[in-house]
């Protein structure tokens, strides 16, 4: 890959070169910075040591995160589906009782 598509992160005093799109370099610093800060605050913790167990604690934690927001997500998806029903329902029965009290 050409140098314009390595981008250069810093995560736990550690430098690594990552091969990426130009237009996902943004992102991928981003994401950098936010796993850098995980596994900092692990460490700060004290009570992990070790750069690896470092990484599968932050690992963890962030897929945590993640999971539990798309859990939230798929649950307020199917509230927002179940409520958009009803409310459909309750227009087509207006509807049609509005349909029945017109003279004909």
């Amino acid at each position: 890959m050409t140098q314009s598509n390595t981008v250069t992160v810093h995560i736990l005093d550690k430098e690594y070169c990552i091969a990426c799109p130009p237009h996902e370099h943004s992102n991928l610093e981003s994401a950098a910075r936010y796993l850098d800060g995980k596994m900092r605050e692990i460490r700060s913790g004290g009570k992990v040591i070790g750069s690896d167990r470092i990484a599968v604690m932050a690992a963890l934690n962030i897929t945590h995160d993640l999971l539990h927001k798309q859990q939230n997500l798929d649950q307020h998806t199917t509230s927002t589906r179940d409520h958009m029903r009803d409310l459909l329902e309750r227009v087509d029965h207006a509807l049609a009782n509005d349909d029945d009290e017109q003279p004909r």
